[in-house]
């Protein structure tokens, strides 16, 4: 992979500033991710910030999983984060699990409990709650506050060897109840879970939560900067006060940005996932999903993503980034890349009258215009062609400039024609067109005896392959999603359209993930899933024009 530098942002200043004073000798950071779902675009911003910056610095990046609530966590989220981190371009100084860290988080906590710092509460989830106290009011002590060192040794002990039921018991971490920071009023460090974990299968029944484990793994595998999202902010008392009274050797710091915000689309993973389980899209990688699955399934490309996340840049406070940059991003990546080609999405016929029955000519077709060096292809001309069927009115309007009875039009790379009579069927539809043609307009040929003002796109149609096109919107139309509603009320019915209609015969073997660009419909990708030999499947990544300036 191609190594670019990222731009210059308040943390890679930090960064900086601690190597050239001796605070760290080697930058590590880690992207951390719970395997309890697929990645989506927002992750991506936090992959191609730390792998960036510790590339820059000629240090190291681990990819390490935060599985420590195995009721929602699977190997198929794994395999899909460690396929997606790779497809993005980049690979892991060190592969790690927070459960491999399960030993060692268990004797830390038993190190707090020694100092008079941790406790097991009998109190239920509710009751924990309601004693939290407000931002303005101070939370309440537990009654089990006040337990033995002893005792609290022997409840954890117990808890460990699974003599308690899933919330009878949790570990409390023994702070102040009046803190002003309500993340610091004994904040809650294991919980007994009953559960078949991914990577550690039964061999525990109480799992740190994550707050606590979270900074000490950063401190066991000696990251340098922790960098997290906002939200976490909040927390960084916390982390620190976990570092500090657990006795870690290292001691790593938490940096906060902002997360990626992006117009229409959703960035939740539990909303995420409620979409693939009421089967509102076609699984995780749905092309409608801002999953990076969904994104490379729909033709985005990983230097497209990885120039947009640098471009967004790394900011302290909260925005949304119009989803009109990231498609940006992929048409540049795409217009020298993508071969240009003709496809007919809404097909009808033409008949050119005075062509020779039965005779195929083999035009010449420049691949794509602003690349010379992808060369030329040969695409067949006949009697019977397909056009699109909005490439014709009857009766139109002003400055229309494409075929209606009378008019005369230049099929690309071909010949002009000229309508001469319509077709159609019982209902007064049209289904075909009778044009003739003038050899003596034959494209590349000079002719310079008139001129026309229209120019359309065709597909031969004995040769033309059938295929299906896959047009799509934005999943949600606006940012209304917690009014009292359901969350899968706000989807759009549109944001999905099918249409069936033929490509050039030099597609016909195209494969997953081939990308074109079609005259006047936009960028599209071979979908990797649906499509079959001699019979591909299209998605339209974007559509050729945006009115979005970077």
């Amino acid at each position: 992979m191609e190594t670019k530098t990222p731009s210059s942002n308040f943390i890679k200043n930090i960064v900086a500033e601690d190597l050239a004073s001796g605070k760290v000798k080697e930058v590590v950071t880690r992207f951390p991710p719970e395997p309890n779902g697929y990645l989506h675009i927002g992750h991506a911003k936090s992959i191609c910030l730390n792998f960036e910056l510790a590339g820059e610095f000629k240090g190291r990046t681990n990819l390490r999983f935060d599985d420590t609530n195995p009721v929602k966590e699977d190997v198929e989220y794994v395999e899909s984060i460690k396929r997606d981190v790779q497809w993005l371009g980049f690979e892991w100084d060190g592969l790690f699990f927070a459960s491999d860290y399960f030993g060692e988080m268990y004797e830390r906590a038993n190190v707090l409990i020694r100092k008079g710092l941790a406790f097991v509460d009998d109190q239920t989830a509710d009751q924990i709650r309601e004693t939290r106290g407000t931002l303005t009011a101070p939370g309440q002590e537990s009654p089990y506050r006040n337990r033995s060192v002893e005792e609290n040794l022997d409840l954890f002990a117990r808890m460990k060897a699974g003599e308690f039921a899933d919330g009878q018991k949790v570990l409390r971490a023994k702070i102040d109840m009046a803190s002003p920071n309500v993340n610091l009023r004994d904040p809650i460090l294991y919980r007994v879970v009953h559960a078949h974990h991914h990577n550690t299968g039964d061999q525990w029944c109480i799992y740190p939560m994550y707050a606590y484990a979270h900074p000490l793994e950063d401190a066991i595998e000696g990251v340098t900067h922790s960098i997290c999202t906002l939200e976490f902010e909040d927390q960084r008392p916390f982390y620190d006060w976990v570092v500090r009274e657990c006795e870690m050797k290292w001691v790593p710091r938490q940096y906060e940005f902002a997360r990626l915000n992006l117009t229409n689309t959703v960035m939740s993973k539990r909303k995420l996932k409620l979409l693939v389980d009421e089967k509102a899209v076609d699984g995780w990688d749905d092309p409608r999903m801002p999953t990076i699955s969904g994104l490379r399934r729909k033709g985005y490309t990983p230097e497209a993503i990885r120039a947009f996340c640098r471009e967004i840049g790394v900011a302290k406070s909260y925005g949304i980034v119009d989803e009109r940059m990231l498609e940006h991003f992929i048409r540049e990546d795409l217009k020298l890349k993508a071969l240009r080609t003709m496809a007919v999405l809404q097909p009808l016929k033409v008949v050119i009258t005075n062509y020779p029955e039965g005779q195929v000519e083999w035009l010449d077709a420049e691949n794509n215009s602003e690349n010379p060096d992808m060369g030329h292809r040969k695409i067949p001309f006949s009697r019977e062609l397909y056009i699109e069927r909005d490439d014709f009115m009857d009766n139109p309007p002003p400055k229309y400039f494409r075929l209606f009875p009378g008019n005369e039009v230049r099929l690309k790379s071909a010949y002009f024609v000229k309508c001469e009579e319509v077709i159609r069927d019982s209902e007064g539809n049209v289904v075909e067109l009778r044009c003739t043609y003038d050899p003596e307009t034959k494209s590349g040929s000079g002719f310079t005896g008139r001129k026309v003002k229209g120019t359309i796109h065709w597909v031969e149609a004995t040769h033309a392959v059938p295929t299906q096109f896959r047009l799509y919107e934005p999943l949600i139309t606006d940012e209304a999603e917690d009014d009292g509603q359901s969350f899968l009320d706000h989807l759009n019915p549109n944001s999905l359209e099918v249409l069936e209609g033929f490509v050039e015969q030099g597609m016909k073997d195209s494969v997953g993930g081939d990308k074109f660009q079609f005259f006047r419909h936009g960028y599209f990708n071979v979908d990797p899933k649906d499509s079959a030999a001699g019979h591909p499947v299209f998605n339209r990544i974007v559509s050729l024009k945006s009115s979005f300036e970077v």
